[in-house]
Order: structure tokens, then sequence, then C-alpha cells
């Protein structure tokens, strides 16, 4: 019952049913990636500069009026007539109505924003306020000190487009709007008069209308671009987000895959271990007839044979136990300083009686007097049993398999395991160094393994701080090198000192 309990919290930690988070995300990034590639004229991009429009005329509300009415104390200084302070009324009631329609856009949310009839009202505005210019340039001046009051006008009227075309920039079309008019009726009276400096007045506002919308459609296409990027930024921090979300779902998977499989070897582990002891005590009882004869050989062949595959069974339940928790981290060393050269030797001694069934010669080649390390003694015994036995494993009958234990150039020590087998192809090393992977030669050529015993090795040689390198070569054999690293290497301490008493004896 417990272990049914068990499978089912597995299976609700690794339920995939539930909707992803990133699917907003997913359409946002969708969301993004349209406005990126719509251009100017499209609804989307003609609502950005809309506003745009509305925001500029917004934070200069209050620019032009005062332009105007400076404008018109100054006149009244000068000695115009009341004709300027109707002008400099009915001027800022047309840019306050332009105001008004630009702050009721400028809070409106852009997804909102219609802008055919947006476009429309402003233009029309601009319009009204063309007429505010136009009675400016009709405006005279008779009775006033001012000599050049026809350039004085066109100064003005050239300050104001060029703000205009600032201003305006996002709207197309609104400079022509607010100042073709004036230009028109400057041109008009000016000819009518035909002072001098007119002609060369009216020709530089000709020019300057075209020059100054030039600089404006220029303006607006700085507009659109500065909205394309913002609109690329936006996209990619999208991506960014999907990326990071499908980062997180990712991870969470895994977690709950570690969790499930952590659960799962330590129920298994149990479930199997305890028949797997029965197994192997009840056959090897009955392979060696300690309760009596069993009158059948076949039987008794059986049972050795079902003693051995438990053994093999209950060495992969032990060794797949080993890699998880290598892998997960919790594999506790019980450092101790142990003697490498000794380890290796019991390990050689322990493959002799597989070594000469395959009539396979191991050659030990070991520098003596070898100081300690600080290992764990079990890890270390496991690192050369694995190694030796793939050697082994692999090497065909007749071969020889070299052993060598030694100092590294670094000052550290290191195991070296070579064979003369049929070796592995370059394209198969990670293969075969990670879990249950074979390289195809040698599963063609040897007995079959677990492919756990490469990954130990190298999971274990990274626990204590040391490498694993593995170097073959087809037909030729493989060499497995275990290196601990200097800082394993225990120094010999100096004999303590002894005093000598009187009369020669030693204390």
């Amino acid at each position: 019952m417990p272990l049914l309990s068990s499978n089912t919290a597995d299976k609700n930690i690794v339920d995939r049913s539930k909707p992803h988070r990133n699917s907003d995300v997913a359409r946002a990034v969708k969301r993004t990636r349209d406005r990126l590639s719509q251009q100017a004229g499209n609804p989307d991009f003609d609502r950005e500069l809309l506003k745009l429009h509305a925001r500029a005329i917004v934070n200069s509300a209050a620019a032009v009026p005062l332009l105007v009415l400076t404008i018109a104390v100054a006149g009244m200084a000068a000695g115009m007539n009341a004709d300027t302070l109707i002008w400099a009324l009915f001027t800022m009631g047309c840019y306050a109505g332009l105001a008004i329609i630009a702050r009721r856009v400028d809070r409106t949310e852009a997804a909102d924003v219609k802008p055919g009839p947006i476009r429309n009202a402003f233009l029309a505005a601009h319009v009204l306020s063309s007429l505010g210019w136009a009675y400016f340039a009709s405006l005279g001046c008779g009775a006033c000190t001012l000599d050049q009051f026809p350039v004085i006008k066109a100064v003005i009227l050239l300050m104001a487009m060029a703000a205009t075309a600032i201003m305006t920039s996002s709207l197309r079309g609104a400079l022509p709007a607010t100042f073709a008019v004036p230009v028109a009726v400057y041109a008009y009276l000016g000819s009518e008069g035909w002072m001098p400096a007119e002609p060369i007045m009216v020709a530089l506002l000709v020019v300057a209308l075209p020059f100054f919308a030039y600089v404006a459609h220029h303006l607006n296409r700085s507009s659109v671009m500065l909205l394309s990027f913002r609109t690329e930024k936006d996209s990619l921090i999208a991506e960014l987000e999907t990326a990071k979300a499908m980062s997180d779902e990712a991870r969470r998977r895994a977690e709950e895959a570690n969790l499930a499989k952590s659960r799962f070897l330590a129920s298994m582990s149990h479930e199997l271990r305890t028949p797997l002891n029965a197994i192997l005590g009840f056959s090897e009882v009955m392979a060696n007839e300690v309760l009596g004869p069993m009158g059948n050989d076949t039987y008794k062949t059986y049972a050795s044979d079902v003693h051995d595959s438990g053994r093999h069974l209950l060495d992969l339940i032990n060794e797949i136990l080993d890699l998880s928790r290598i892998e997960a981290g919790r594999y506790q060393l019980n450092e101790e300083p142990v003697t490498l050269l000794a380890i290796v030797e019991d390990c050689c001694h322990m493959m002799e009686l597989r070594a000469r069934n395959k009539d396979i010669r191991i050659v030990e080649e070991f520098e003596h007097q070898l100081p300690r390390l600080f290992a764990d003694e079990r890890a270390v015994r496991q690192i050369a049993l694995n190694l030796l036995s793939n050697a082994v494993k692999f090497t065909p009958t007749g071969g020889e398999v070299r052993v060598r234990v030694g100092w590294t150039a670094g000052g550290g020590q290191y195991i070296s395991i070579k064979d003369n087998g049929p070796g592995i192809p370059a394209d198969e090393i990670p293969v075969v160094l990670s879990a249950f992977g074979q390289g195809s030669i040698a599963i063609k050529s040897a007995e079959q393994g677990t492919g756990l015993g490469l990954p130990i090795v190298q999971g274990l040689m990274a626990m204590h701080g040391g490498e694993f390198e593995l170097y073959s070569k087809l037909r030729e054999g493989t060499e497995a090198i275990a290196i601990f690293p200097p800082t394993r290497v225990m120094e010999q301490l100096p004999a303590l000192p002894t005093k000598v008493a009187a009369g020669g004896r030693r204390r």
C-alpha cells in the first residue's frame, strides 16, 4: 500500500496536463512581432504617430500663444491699432482649440484612437490656426514708427513656420495646412505695395515653406524609425521572457523528474534487494547442496544460473544507486589516509583469476614508496575495479592489460590501465562516458555490460577533485587514466626529535 501511494504521488508530480504559464507571453510575442512588421500608414503606427503629435502639441501649448501675445504687446507699443489685439485673441483661441483636441487624444488609449477622424480633426484645427496667421499677414502699420514692418512680419512668419515644423513633424501635411494660406496672403499683399525688400521676403517665404516641409518629413521618418526600434525592443523583451519562462518550465520538469526518479530508486531498491537476497541465498544453498544432494545435475546447474543472474542484477542495482547518488550530490566520501599502490595491487589480485580464464596477462608497473592519499578507500577501490574490469572484459584472449601507478608532472598521483583490445572510435567516446552508453565495436566483440562503470568512475574522480581521461585508438586499444590532484597527496612529516638524557639513554 505505501508503494502505491508513492507511485500516485510521483504521477501527480510529473503531471503535464496543467496549462503552461508562458502562453500569455507567447501571445505578447505575437503582438509585438505584428507591430514590428508594420510600416507607416498602417493603423498601429498611425495611432502612435497621432499620439506623438498630440503630446508635442500639449507640451508646447503655451509656446505659440506666448509668442502671439508678445507680438501683440510689441505692436501695440509701436503704435498699431486695435486690430493687433483682435488678431492675438483670435489666434490664441485657434491654438486653444488645437490644444483641447491634442489633450483629449493624449489621454485616450492608443488602441481606442481612430486614425482617420483624429487626423482630420487635427488638420482642421491647423487650417483654422492658419486663418490667424493669414490675418497677421494682412495687418498693416501706417501710423507706427517701423519702416520695415513687412520684413518684420516675414521674419515672424519664418519663426512660426520653423517652430511648427518641429512640433507637427509627427503629422504629415500639418505644416502646409498651417502656413500655405498665410504665405499666399503675404505674397498677394506684397505684390500690391512692392517695396524693394518685399519681393525678397516673399521669395524667402515661398522657398522656406517646402524646405521646412522637407525637414518635417525627415523628422516624421525619424519618428517612425524610433517607433520601429521601440517595437523591436518590446519584441526582444518578450522573447527573453519567453526564453525565461521556457527555461523555468524545463527546470521545474527536470526537478520533478529527478524527484520522481529518487523516489522510485528509494522504493525499488528496497523492493528489489529484499527478494534478491532471498534468491541469492536459496540458490547458493541449492547449488552447493548444503541440505543434501539434489539428485538431478540439471537442477543444480539451474540453481547456479539463478545465483549468477541474481548476483548480476544486484550489481546492476548497486551501480544504478551509486550513479544516482553521485549525480544528486548525495554520495558521502569517507575520507582517510589510504595507500593507492596497495589498493590497486589488491584489485589486480582480485581480477587475476578472471584474467587468467581468458589467458590475459596483467602487467604491473608501479612506482614504489608513494605517499598516502587523503581519499575514500571504497571509492578508490571501486575506481580501480571498474577500470580493470572494463580492460579485462574488452581485451581479447591472449591479450595484455598494463597497470601503472605513479606520480603526475604536477605532483599528484595517477592510475593508468591500458589494454590492447578493439578500441573505441573517437566519436563514441562521449557515448561510453554517458550513463548506459556502450561503444558499437565493444558490444560486438565482448560480453555485455551495464554501461555504468565509466560514468561512476568519472563522478567519483570529480568528487575527489581529480580528472578522468580516456584515450583510445581503433584496433590498438584503450587507456583510462584516473588522476588525483596534488592537494590529495599527504606529505610525510619529519620524525620527532628525541632528547638524550645523561648517561646516553634516550627519552
